[in-house]
Order: structure tokens, then C-alpha cells, then sequence
């Protein structure tokens, strides 16, 4: 049976209004009354509707969390950050699959269904209409860990790419690597381009250095092993790849063992992320990793931001890349 809070102010003696106001932040309500409200709650059982509340406030506290790549392991991950620290922070997470759409405008309607007070894009390859959507209609919007335009019209947080590509020239460099590849993710993805222009920049004036460009078709092992399969074939690959992810680098090394080559001895390979599975013993990616903790807690600090002050401004939060040492690329020299 459903304890309201009719039976609590009842049990209480006092009015429903004291005892919304006791479970409502902020409001005034005196010490007495709400040692009352609280002791009678207690004892029937009752959980203040958090949903009904919503709609007395016109808060729901209810943040979207936007993704069109469900398949990728490491969003599992940014996920599992992103519902963990929504909910220390008194929000609540609604997961909207993306996959696949074409329509921003039936997105904003799902959306505005539930009564989202903020959304957070988790893609590189969401078109950037669908933000522009979201944000048109007055909703907060921040872009984590990806965007799919040079400027996009939401707040950003994640790694500076540019740098994560000038770091991965470094690091191939000074392992002896001359004849490099760049096995990215989309060309569409804003972050794939930062990456790439990264990479070319300290690339420049390198002796002997050439380097190679290709992309994937997605964010995926397959399309990694695939792209990677065909570079391959053709016979003259690169001496080691900058992938566009770890998932594509997993791929890509998936590929190169059933060519009968090994890795790194024929070929190196250096992945993006640093996702959980880069690390076990049978892959063990060398990889350039994302402060995935950092990042989630910046995109969740500015759209609460927003939410509290619907007229500040833009604001990028960009986080430092760093290599993480494992078995895929020879040791310096």
C-alpha cells in the first residue's frame, strides 16, 4: 500500500503543505514542525515522490545523457561515471540512444517528454543540428568526450585533441618510428580532425617522417579490423598506426594477427581512451589515456551551471592527455 503524504501529515498533525515543505530544499518550515513531519514519516515508510515534485517546481532534475554509440565499450564506462556523479550531485540520469537518428527535431521531442532541466552529449558524430535542437529550446547543453563541429554551440569538456596528437608524434618518434599511419575514427568527427592536425603539426621537419591517412567507418572493432585488413592488402603498411580509439585499435590488432604478423614487432600500434579492456593481458594497448573522472565531473558541474544560471556563457574544459605504457609499440630509443 502507498504511503502519500496525506497519511504523513495526518500521523503528524499537521498540514500537507508542512510537510511538502519539510521534504522540499530550501523551503521554510520550523524545527519543531519538521522533527514531527520527519518522525511520522519514518514510521509509516515514506519516500517524498521526487516525479510529482517535479511538477510543482518544474524541476525535474532529470539530465539527458546522449550517446549514438551504445556498442562502444568505453561509453559503457563514461556512463557508468556519468550515472554514478549525476546522482551523488541530487540529479538523475536518462539514457537516450541516438543511434541511428536522423531526425533532431523527434529527439527534442522525446526529451522535452520526460522534462529534461539539462542534456549531455556523449558523441563525435551526432550532427551538430541536434545540439543546436536541444539548445534552441532553451535546454542546457554540454559536449563530452566528443563533437562533430570545429564550433560547436554548447559548452565542451574533454581532452585537448590536438595535443593528444602532437603527443602521439611524439611518442611514435622517439621510438624509431619514421614511415607513421593514421588509422582515425569518422573524418566527420571534429575530434578525429583535431587529432589528425595534432599529429601532422609535430610531424613537420621530423627526418624521414611520412605519414599516411585513413579512417574507419565507426568507432568500432570492426571497422578497425576492416580498415586495418585493407591497408594490409596493400601491401606496404605503415611501420605503426595512431588509431582513432582504442576500440579501433583493438580491431586493427585483431587484423594484423590474422595477417600472421605480430605487434609490435611488425607493426605498433597506439590507441585512444584507455578503456578498461585496452589493459588486459591479451591486448595490452599502449594507449593515450582520457581523465575520464575528470571530464565527467567538469560536464556535470556546467550543466548544473546552466540549470542554476540559464545566461552564462560558453565555457571549454579541456583535460591534458598522457601515454599509458603496454605492449603494442617497441620501447624508446
Amino acid at each position: 500500500m502507498t504511503i502519500t503524504l496525506k497519511d504523513v501529515a495526518e500521523r503528524a498533525g499537521v498540514s500537507r503543505s508542512a510537510v511538502s515543505r519539510t521534504f522540499t530544499k530550501g523551503a521554510s518550515v520550523s524545527a519543531r514542525t519538521r522533527a514531527r513531519v520527519e518522525a511520522a514519516a519514518r514510521e509509516l515508510g515514506y519516500c517524498p515522490n521526487v516525479l510529482a515534485r517535479g511538477l510543482t517546481t518544474g524541476r525535474t532534475r532529470l539530465i539527458g545523457l546522449v550517446s549514438d554509440n551504445f556498442t562502444n565499450p568505453y561509453f559503457l564506462q563514461i556512463f557508468d561515471r556519468f550515472t554514478i556523479g549525476l546522482q551523488e550531485a541530487g540529479l538523475r540520469p536518462l539514457l537516450v540512444n541516438l543511434s541511428g537518428a536522423l531526425d533532431a527535431a523527434a529527439a527534442l521531442r522525446m526529451l522535452r517528454q520526460y522534462s529534461v532541466d539539462g542534456v549531455i552529449v556523449a558523441s563525435s558524430t551526432l550532427p551538430p543540428d541536434f545540439a543546436g535542437a536541444f539548445r534552441g529550446a532553451g535546454l542546457p547543453v554540454i559536449h563530452a568526450f566528443g563533437w562533430s563541429s570545429a564550433t560547436p554551440p554548447t559548452a565542451l569538456a574533454g581532452i585537448d585533441n590536438v595535443a593528444a596528437g602532437r603527443l602521439a608524434a611524439r611518442t611514435l618518434l622517439a621510438r624509431g618510428y619514421r614511415r607513421l599511419g593514421f588509422l582515425g575514427g569518422p573524418p566527420e568527427a571534429q575530434t578525429t580532425r583535431d587529432r589528425l592536425q595534432g599529429l601532422r603539426a609535430d610531424l613537420e621537419g621530423a627526418p624521414g617522417a611520412t605519414l599516411s591517412v585513413s579512417h574507419a567507418r565507426a568507432y568500432s572493432h570492426a571497422a578497425g579490423q576492416a580498415e586495418m585488413a585493407r591497408l594490409l592488402g596493400q601491401g606496404t603498411p605503415a611501420e605503426a598506426y595512431f588509431c582513432g580509439d582504442d576500440v579501433i585499435a583493438i580491431g586493427a590488432l585483431a587484423a594484423v594477427r590474422a595477417a600472421g604478423l605480430s605487434v609490435p614487432g611488425d607493426i605498433g600500434l597506439l590507441g585512444l581512451n584507455d578503456m578498461e579492456m585496452a589493459g588486459w593481458d591479451n591486448i595490452a594497448l599502449t594507449t593515450i589515456r582520457q581523465p575520464l573522472e575528470a571530464i565527467v565531473a567538469a560536464a556535470i558541474d556546467l550543466v548544473r551551471e546552466r540549470i542554476d544560471r540559464p545566461d552564462t556563457g560558453q565555457s571549454t574544459r579541456l583535460f591534458a592527455p598522457e601515454i599509458v605504457e603496454r605492449a603494442t609499440l617497441r620501447r624508446t630509443r
